[in-house]
């Protein structure tokens, strides 16, 4: 995470994608007919679905699946896998920006509140809103970079324990036996502080979670100012109690060069893998003959058999450099988690791919996902890249059941949601503007729709097109009820056999809608 180190010295890559002229194409006919030439130009602009749409998110007019929400900022990824879904959690940049503006700058300190997102294909992602830090942990200052775990208890639950930075000055935690909720605070204070003897650094914040082969769980956290530039000794290591939520020994010291925060914790091979991010300043010390000095504001690991033995830590390398690096928006602060997914490694990171987009410079972040290589024999994580394309889509959508309308790969970029009912079941709210959501590579090869349904309320619109939003829709549907109530109505335009994006086009100012299919 990013407390006050962060630097806006940086030069500034910036990446901008051109909006396609067939997309462009694709809305018009969405745009005022030509016989209204009595409305006027404010009017016309508000039906014109390309003026809508085009330069608020760039991934409703291309193939990329980064970042994975598109339609608010996120930062400092974390996640955990529960019955064939990766869920991720990030801290919520979002907040700071709508109490700031797009003028303002993200200095992080209004933020109180965790984003949760999952996905079960790596591109079509189901946003399930926010944990309310500030709700459930009033005694807490911010909340930022979440680190989450989980383990099957006693009681037969799978338990999630979830620690993220009390800004600056420690470590929080929330347990939950689901992972969107509800979640509880069962400390009441926060896990590691500077009054915990042993932590011994200024900044206790950032943690990473994992549990070992042997079931117990372990906490790396740590920053602040420098003892000096080369080697921070600002890095620290606990077991965790059986509990989770106590500390089970002495807390060790973990010396990694050029530390600045950004802790995470991986086990693999019977080995602790311990990430950091690396400082800004200039490797002016470095004693490894065979290992490249780590890039400015870069990821490195290291690993250890015996990680509360402080000694046998070994530096590997670096594994993932700057988002600015890769041109894919411009030098931030830098937070990873590498995870295993349906036998696959991802780094999930943020960078700033929405800034222009959404009209900001104030240096608000979104998380995004690439597949990386890990030799797991010999625990090796080999270097990164942060792309525009993201992963490829593991498995297809299927429209034949029922989907939650906050499943999205790419939105028209100002779409709002909000929850309702369960704990991490959000609705999308429609305005007095049109607004799209998209979702990739849904599977009508096996069966052909003859109609389509969903659970909605208020008045409104949606029109349903099927690859692209060319022409009229294959189906439209029109409510205007004051309670919930599915709708169903007859396919007008065929849809061709194969595997396809569905792009639901809506619009009502007390419109919202839950949750949608197809039949057979």
């Amino acid at each position: 995470m990013k407390i006050l180190f962060f630097k806006e010295n940086k030069r500034m890559y910036i990446k901008k994608i051109v909006l396609s002229t067939i997309i462009a194409m694709c809305f018009l006919g969405c745009k005022s007919t030509e016989n209204q030439s009595n409305t006027n130009k404010t009017e016309r602009v508000k039906e014109n679905l390309v003026e809508k749409f085009a330069g608020v998110s760039p991934k409703l007019s291309s193939d990329n699946a980064n970042p994975l929400l598109d339609f608010m900022f996120t930062a400092d990824p974390t996640a955990v896998e529960y019955e064939g879904r990766i869920y991720v959690y990030a801290t919520n940049d979002h907040q700071q920006y709508e109490n700031v503006g797009k003028d303002g700058k993200n200095t992080y300190h209004l933020i109180r509140s965790l984003v949760m997102m999952s996905s079960d294909d790596m591109v079509n992602w189901t946003y399930h809103g926010l944990i309310n830090t500030a709700e459930i942990s009033p005694w807490t200052q911010n909340s930022w970079a979440p680190s989450i775990t989980s383990r099957v208890e006693s009681d037969g639950k799978t338990h999630f324990y979830l620690y993220y930075s009390n800004s600056g000055i420690g470590t929080a935690m929330l347990t939950s036996t689901s992972p969107v909720g509800p979640w509880s605070d069962p400390l009441g204070k926060n896990i590691v502080d500077s009054s915990v003897p042993g932590v011994n650094c200024e900044s206790p914040f950032d943690p990473g979670v994992v549990i070992d082969d042997q079931g117990m769980g372990w906490l790396a956290f740590g920053g602040g100012t420098p003892k000096t530039e080369y080697m921070p000794g600002n890095s620290r290591i606990v077991r965790l109690g059986e509990d989770m939520i106590s500390l089970a020994g002495d807390i060790a010291e973990i010396p990694a060069p050029y530390c600045f925060e950004a802790s995470e914790l991986n086990f693999i091979n019977r080995t602790w893998v311990y990430t950091f991010n690396t400082s800004w300043k200039p490797r002016t010390e470095w004693p490894y003959k065979n290992i490249d000095k780590p890039s400015q504001c870069s990821m490195s690991y290291m690993t250890s058999k015996t990680p509360l033995d402080s000694d046998s830590w070994k530096y590997r390398d670096s594994y993932f450099k700057n988002p600015g690096d890769y041109h894919v928006g411009p030098y931030t602060n830098n937070h990873t988690h590498l995870f295993q997914f349906k036998r696959k490694y991802y780094i999930a990171y943020h960078s700033m791919y929405l800034q222009d987009y959404l009209g900001t410079k104030g240096g608000f972040r979104n998380v995004s996902i690439d597949e990386i290589q890990v030799d797991e024999e010999n625990v090796r994580i080999h270097m990164g890249e942060a792309t525009y394309k993201g992963p490829s889509q593991l498995n297809t959508l299927n429209p034949f059941v029922i989907q939650q309308a906050e499943t999205t790969a790419a939105t028209s970029g100002q779409v709002q949601f909000e929850a309702f009912g369960n704990p991490g079941n959000m609705v999308v709210k429609g305005n007095e503007d049109k607004q799209c959501l998209m979702v990739r590579g849904a599977d009508f090869s096996q069966h052909i729709p003859a109609e389509f349904e969903a659970r909605v309320k208020g008045k409104g619109k949606i029109d349903v097109y099927v690859n692209d939003l060319k022409g009229t829709a294959v189906v439209s549907l029109i409510c205007d009820k004051d309670e919930w109530i599915t709708l169903s109505k007859n396919v007008e335009r065929k849809i061709k056999k194969g595997v396809g994006n569905i792009y639901f086009v809506f619009s009502g100012k007390d419109f919202v809608f839950d949750e949608w299919q197809f039949n057979d």
